[in-house]
């Protein structure tokens, strides 16, 4: 009788202990917050534990060293830290379980854990597990909006995912297929661009994560470049003394080939050792000084990212460049040295990284009029672009790959210079010339030449085009085209 009564005591005691954990968004932890999402990450670490200090059963310390984990991991990719990451961030899921399932912050921070889990999972390589906590995350935030269905926040997880799973490419169709999710292009960025609008208090706090998530999504889902920087300039983001915001605009500058917006964004961010110290400006300066054809300073950080970074994504990539910077000084001893490492360092997980091995495993160096006229084109230096291809015909090139990269070349100048029936035309010869081969050319044609269409309103051509893209396999970067064609086709259905 007494044992019994010592196990209804215990049980009570750990009870007791469970109700006692609250999400108290106190303004130490709102302090952290901001802090976190500058990237000013010992900061909010320093504030983390004060709000430990003032109520240790307050959870929601414990949910934002999730973010401080993710962006150190996410931008660092240091595998020693990964591994004690891989604990810690057990540990931490276990204890937000045990929070109050009467508060709407209970399902949403183990969403937020889950996803950022399966965040920094792909980032070093484990798809199958990264797939997994992905579903949990989805289904907690689908519940947590039943069950809270006014709580705001909601939307700045599910609106993303609600887009991105209406858009993920076949290369990761069995994360959708294998745990029947679906979802929408139209409703998930419905709600997320009216969250980065709402006056909601909760979305003034978390204003930030949102801005950064909503810029990337309206430039690779919605294809609204042009919405993208006019949203940097009306929401007067802080791309100077916010790094989150540094990165992102460089980052999607470089992409659409702004790079002198680019190089503004890198030469006057807040250099202060507060924030955290990470080579991927590095890399992104790079990136800057190559589509000017400034090749010397391009090497120079090139080597300082492939020399201090511990991860292993775009290395790959960083020592192909590297040995094209040299390549095109004429310094072949050092091009050959770099184009070896290519195949030595890195990993494959990503796109560019694979594009690189495969290059670097031919054995061929680029052809230089070409390689010169993609550089100055990806900068955003349309008219030299132009002027280094001046009377070169496809008759000029003696290679189908080369020849295939002409017309695309032509193609992508004409559509930036906004001369689209030219454009239309080169893409058309891409197309046919490169539908059955390997190179990313023909697809990436007919993805262009679908956004003019759809750019122009016709929408029925937009499809075919986007469909047409989708039908070609066994292509370079097919993941991420693929992803933004099927994105393209559900705009113009309205879907």
């Amino acid at each position: 009788m007494k044992r019994i009564s010592l196990i209804i005591l215990f049980g009570c005691f750990a009870f007791i202990a469970k109700a006692e954990y609250v999400y108290e968004f106190n303004s130490t932890c709102q302090q952290a917050y901001m802090e976190i999402t500058k990237l000013k990450l010992a900061n909010g670490q320093a504030l983390i534990n004060k709000a430990k200090q003032q109520n240790p059963n307050n959870l929601i310390p414990l949910a934002l060293e999730n973010y401080v984990d993710f962006y150190t991991l996410f931008f660092n990719e240091d595998p020693v830290q990964y591994k004690r990451y891989k604990k810690n961030v057990s540990a931490r899921i276990d204890k937000l379980k045990e929070g109050p399932e009467s508060s709407p912050f209970h399902q949403y921070y183990l969403s937020m854990a889950y996803l950022l889990k399966a965040g920094v999972q792909m980032k070093f390589g484990e798809k199958w597990n990264a797939g997994w906590d992905f579903k949990r995350g989805y289904n907690y935030i689908k519940s947590n909006k039943k069950d809270f269905p006014t709580f705001a926040p909601n939307d700045l997880l599910y609106g993303p995912m609600q887009a991105i799973v209406g858009t993920i490419p076949s290369g990761y169709k069995w994360v959708a297929n294998l745990f029947g999710m679906k979802g929408s292009v139209k409703t998930g960025m419905k709600l997320i661009n009216n969250f980065t609008e709402s006056s909601d208090p909760w979305a003034r706090l978390f204003f930030n994560e949102a801005a950064f998530l909503n810029c990337y999504l309206k430039f690779y889902i919605e294809n609204d470049k042009d919405g993208v920087f006019e949203f940097i300039q009306r929401k007067k983001l802080d791309v100077v003394n916010n790094h989150l915001f540094s990165y992102m605009a460089a980052n999607l500058g470089i992409h659409n080939k702004m790079s002198d917006y680019a190089e503004r964004i890198l030469l006057n961010m807040n250099r202060s050792a507060e924030y955290l110290q990470t080579n991927a400006f590095d890399y992104q300066m790079a990136m800057v000084q190559m589509n000017k054809l400034d090749l010397k300073d391009a090497a120079v950080y090139l080597e300082r990212f492939v020399g201090q970074f511990k991860g292993k994504t775009f290395i790959k990539d960083a020592y192909l460049k590297l040995s094209w910077c040299y390549y095109l000084q004429g310094n072949k001893q050092a091009a050959e040295i770099a184009r070896k490492k290519v195949l030595e360092k890195g990993s494959t997980d990503a796109e560019p990284d694979k594009k690189a091995q495969k290059d670097a495993k031919a054995g061929i160096y680029p052809n230089v009029v070409l390689l010169k006229a993609r550089l100055l084109s990806d900068g955003g230096y349309h008219t030299q672009a132009l002027a280094v291809l001046k009377g070169y015909t496809k008759e000029s090139f003696n290679k189908t790959e080369e020849q295939l990269e002409l017309l695309y070349r032509y193609g992508r100048i004409y559509d930036d210079l906004h001369k689209d029936t030219e454009a239309i035309q080169y893409y058309n010869q891409t197309i046919e010339l490169g539908k059955e081969r390997t190179e990313y050319y023909a697809a990436r044609a007919a993805l262009q030449a679908a956004q003019i269409y759809e750019r122009q309103g016709k929408k029925s051509q937009a499809i075919a085009y986007y469909q047409k893209c989708l039908d070609m396999d066994d292509h370079e970067y097919k993941d991420s085209i693929d992803q933004r064609a099927k994105a393209g086709i559900q705009r113009c259905k309205g879907e």
